[in-house]
């Protein structure tokens, strides 16, 4: 397989295999978000919510676009960590994945709502940060810490968000509408009134989709790290994509950059601006009258990856330094060549797609119990209502659809678990939440980053030690 020994072959598979159960996992995690109102509030049966729960996940992934799925390949600077031992690259996945998977999986197994987004982003720290154990100077730039950065404001705000948006949806709902039958407990057996089962089915959809649209992308992203560490030369690059277009982005990057004043810019900024148009140089060379990365040689289709990474991250850098003397129809026309140029690096193949999706339709269908009953029973100490989890749910699809939107990795169970607490407060006051589960819930929710962070660390180093 890919020219890959019998060893590293069967090593690649089982990465491949393990991503996909992580998927797997965060399917039956995060189900309960989308079903967990429905369920509790008799709009749909158990088996028909988690089927279509299961089937709009699927269809998210491969409608989703890959803005998230990259998000999280470029929490680690590929370009730098990646070398020629496939065996480091293997270290570093097996330790990605293995310590993502054991805190996802015993969060499930002991009902509680947890983050797959920070499992996943802080195995993913945790594996740059060890890169100050190894020797040499990799620590200094194995954390791209301006995407962390935009990644963990995200997930840091999700559940503030989720939280306080369900008390004012819930308040509009007491405004707007006088049916008290949708702010009481459900009469078991009895579906509600069928606007208000329509408006819970459709929520219940559209957090599936969105949840399949941006924590599917990030399983994506996350077998894109495998194939990138473990098969550098051949998925560094995007095949489908004309070499010689990018040639004309880098060109028009290279000559925007040429035209501003470098002896206002800072002394970093001036090595970002050398290094730049160094690079768009080095890929002109060798891309030159080629026009599929397939006719490059193999051991330089790596060094194409670099070259689009140096020029476009130098680039936006410096953008934001705000220091280029040019003007701002020539800064805009900067973006959209930088943006364009990306496309060779930011990709993913259809067959990676289609794991991931039915690794996260399948796991969407099976083991949500647990966790559907902490996020119905267990949150407030009333059973859901329906105006509850209407709110709920409505707060969770805008905000993780908004997040997909803007390329951002966000966290569908803070979204929902935050949003039914939210809808809590807002009948009852804090009063109405039970103090036990929502206490389990913040510990969890505050220990993920730091306890991934130190196990994915701990494993990579052992790995590279044996491997």
């Amino acid at each position: 397989m890919f020219g890959l020994d019998a060893t590293l072959t069967i090593v690649l598979i089982l990465c491949l295999l393990l991503a996909c159960f992580f998927e797997f996992i965060n399917g039956f995690h995060d189900t309960a978000n989308a079903v967990a109102t429905v369920i509790y509030t008799n709009s749909m049966k158990p088996t028909v919510a988690v089927v279509y729960s299961g089937l709009l996940n699927f269809t998210g992934v491969m409608l989703g676009g890959i803005a998230v799925a990259m998000g999280i390949v470029n929490l680690l600077p590929m370009d730098v960590l990646v070398d020629s031992n496939p065996y480091h690259g293997i270290a570093m996945v097996l330790a990605l994945l293995l310590s993502a998977i054991i805190w996802n999986f015993g969060t499930w197994y002991f009902g509680i709502p947890s983050s797959s987004s920070h499992t996943m982003i802080g195995s993913i720290l945790g594996i740059g940060l060890a890169f100050y154990f190894l020797p040499g100077d990799l620590g200094v730039s194995a954390i791209n810490w301006g995407k962390a950065q935009d990644t963990g404001l995200a997930l840091l705000l999700s559940p503030l968000l989720g939280f306080s948006m369900a008390i004012i949806v819930m308040f509009i709902f007491k405004r707007l509408i006088r049916n008290e039958t949708i702010y009481k407990e459900p009469i078991s057996g009895k579906m509600p009134p069928i606007w208000i089962r329509m408006l819970l089915w459709l929520t219940c959809g559209m957090v599936s989709f969105f949840h399949g649209q941006n924590d599917g992308q990030k399983g994506v992203g996350l077998i894109m790290i495998i194939l990138i560490s473990i098969l550098p030369h051949q998925f560094s690059v995007d095949s489908s994509v004309n070499l010689q277009s990018i040639n004309g982005n880098l060109e028009k990057i290279e000559s925007l950059m040429l035209k501003a004043d470098t002896n206002v810019l800072a002394a970093k900024e001036k090595r970002l601006h050398s290094e730049l148009v160094k690079h768009a140089e080095l890929f002109r060379a060798t891309t030159a009258g080629k026009f599929s990365s397939n006719e490059v040689p193999v051991g330089d289709r790596f060094g194409l990856r670099k070259d689009i990474i140096k020029v476009t991250k130098g680039a936006e850098k410096l953008i934001s330094g705000g220091n280029l003397t040019l003007s701002q129809n020539e800064i805009k026309s900067l973006g959209k060549e930088i943006k364009a140029g990306k496309k060779l690096v930011e990709f993913a193949p259809s067959w990676v797609m289609i794991l991931i999706s039915v690794s996260l339709g399948l796991g969407t269908m099976i083991g949500w119990k647990r966790i559907v009953k902490t996020v119905g029973e267990k949150i407030g100490k009333q059973h859901m209502s329906y105006a509850q989890g209407a709110s709920a749910e409505i707060v969770a699809s805008i905000g993780i659809g908004l997040a997909s939107w803007k390329g951002l990795p966000v966290s569908t169970t803070h979204m929902l678990s935050s949003g039914v607490a939210g809808s809590m407060v807002a009948k009852k006051g804090l009063k109405n939440l039970q103090k036990g589960t929502i206490k389990t819930i913040a510990l969890t929710w505050i220990l993920t980053l730091p306890v991934t962070i130190i196990l994915s660390a701990g494993l990579f180093l052992l790995f590279r030690a044996i491997l």
